[in-house]
């Protein structure tokens, strides 16, 4: 395709874009001011010139195809691509603006990430903040992110990363549960307790724990399951057992006295405990409002725990 037709679908595309992300052509014809009908017309001259379907449309919503999603990937990092030369182009007289979009897990965005967050605006008022809670690994490439944060002790090939804090996994319960039921003196007395566990896989129920070299595996019985951090805490100040925690989550409760920890000097590593890692796409021009956010959490985040 020629550079003059390619030029003429520049603006087909990010339409499309937009569409796909708010889901209707009302909404993304709010967004733009326009009507549903002009955004149906270019999104149509989009598929025909490119003789692929991108949207299937019925009464109630739309969906991608195979080619749209394919195709959203890569208007994405377009607009991406735009607005970081606009950024770089404003820098030499301006400072951080724009949308910046980043997204993180549940417990660690909650209590960790979030409280962080006015300070970084009010120093940055030009900067428009999203922040995207989730417990599912992302890809801030197909996702459209700018940034996201990972739990990992590996973190994945093909991204950048800067590692900010560790992040632990406590086994918790109240002082009561433990005066009633007993503290555990090693992983494989939990058997013998009320624990509360995630519930989302069977393997949840399969707790492991390590010590130095020694590694044990146990199974482990509750009549709670909760796969949130803050409900798995309720449960806990309930009297309903031992559940592991993010120490983020923990840590108020912990304060206050109002939980205690248990088996101490063993390390839970079922699930999300680690390093977290701030990560983005390599090789790309970093704008201003990434890089001052980057900089703002590396700088926060020096405590040796999250």
């Amino acid at each position: 395709m020629g550079t003059n037709k390619l030029i003429a679908l520049l603006p087909d595309m990010a339409v499309f874009a937009l569409v796909a992300e708010r889901g209707s052509f009302s909404a993304a014809a709010r967004q733009l001011g326009m009507t549903p009908s002009a955004l149906s017309r270019q999104v149509a001259r989009l598929e025909a010139a490119l003789g692929a379907k991108l949207l299937e449309r019925s009464t109630r919503r739309l969906r991608l195809s195979e080619a749209g999603r394919a195709m959203l990937e890569h208007c994405r990092s377009m607009l991406s691509a735009a607005d970081e030369a606009v950024q770089q182009a404003q820098q030499r007289h301006d400072e951080p603006r724009g949308k910046l979009r980043i997204s993180m897990p549940k417990a660690f965005g909650r209590f960790v990430i979030a409280p962080l967050m006015p300070d970084f605006l009010a120093s940055h008022p030009q900067v428009e903040l999203e922040l995207f809670i989730s417990d599912r690994d992302v890809d801030p490439l197909a996702d459209g992110l700018d940034l996201t944060i990972r739990i990992t002790d590996t973190p994945p090939p093909g991204l950048a990363g800067r590692p900010l804090t560790p992040v632990r996994q406590l086994l918790c319960a109240t002082p009561r549960y433990l005066a009633e039921h007993g503290e555990p003196a090693h992983p494989r007395e939990l058997t013998q307790h009320q624990c509360l566990y995630l519930a989302e896989h069977e393997g949840d129920k399969r707790w492991q724990l390590q010590r130095g070299g020694e590694s044990v595996t146990v199974n482990v019985n509750g009549r709670y399951a909760v796969n949130h951090s803050e409900l798995r805490l309720e449960g806990v100040l309930a009297h309903f057992g031992i559940a592991p925690l993010p120490q983020c989550t923990a840590q108020a409760a912990l304060d206050a006295g109002k939980i205690r920890t248990v088996l101490d000097d063993w390390r839970f590593t079922t699930a999300y405990q680690g390093m977290a890692w701030l990560l983005y796409p390599p090789n790309r021009y970093l704008s201003l409002k990434v890089r001052a956010l980057i900089d703002y959490l590396a700088a926060r985040l020096q405590a040796p725990a999250a």
